[in-house]
């Protein structure tokens, strides 16, 4: 059986705003003599509030894909480009980039896509063009991230978008780490792009919903 969680990145807000409107509706309903429409009215919107912030947090456990082989959804979303470019940091040389668009109703968990060390990290600031620009790969706030399976190194980018502009990582050069591992969290959606070797089979197409840590994103012979 699977179960949800709580993300780590949303514990404190869930507490905080499960406080907050509790007290602002013991003001209402206790200390303050106002309308009961409108006393019944903010309770249930504040159950709805509080409901679509453990929605939007949640962490659902899922049984990883692990296969050296293969490389899997880093992130849940829609894949909105799949395409040959040229990459110019940490390698020199043309990748195929799978990028994966994360809507606001998205689970928002970051995972790594391959198994093995990582190999660089770096974060650049920068704009907050909307997520689906072309140029926001290379714009836009992102970190990026290099692991190493002993085989291939495949790259990974976190980027903000116009909405997104809290981007969490946990890795750090030199860890070692499993594959599907919950490394990160991008509030209110965003992208996420992989860069693959030239010779990666491509398992997934443009528009395809895909989950993290489940669906096969490409795969080597």
């Amino acid at each position: 059986m699977n179960f949800t969680y709580i993300h780590k990145e949303g514990r404190k807000i869930v507490i905080t705003t499960f406080l907050a409107l509790l007290l602002i509706n013991v003001l209402l309903i206790k200390i303050l003599d106002i309308n009961k429409w409108i006393e019944n009215g903010f309770l249930a919107w504040s159950i709805f509030f509080f409901c679509f912030v453990l929605y939007f947090f949640r962490n659902p456990k899922r049984n990883i894909i692990t296969d050296d082989n293969k490389i899997i959804a880093p992130a849940d979303g829609k894949v909105v480009v799949i395409e040959e470019v040229d990459v110019d940091e940490y390698f020199s040389e043309k990748k195929i980039q799978v990028s994966i668009f994360m809507s606001p109703s998205n689970v928002h968990v970051n995972r790594t896509p391959i198994g093995g060390e990582v190999k660089y990290t770096a974060y650049h600031p920068g704009k907050y063009l909307v997520a689906w620009h072309p140029k926001s790969s290379t714009e836009n706030e992102r970190t990026t991230i290099v692991i190493d399976n002993g085989t291939v190194e495949v790259m990974m980018r976190q980027i903000a978008g116009k909405v997104a502009r809290r981007i969490v990582y946990n890795l750090e050069e030199g860890d070692d780490v499993k594959q599907g591992l919950d490394f990160g969290f991008i509030k209110f959606g965003s992208r996420v792009d992989l860069f693959l070797p030239l010779d990666t089979k491509i398992n997934v197409k443009l528009g395809q919903k895909v989950k993290g840590g489940i669906t096969v994103v490409g795969e080597w012979d």
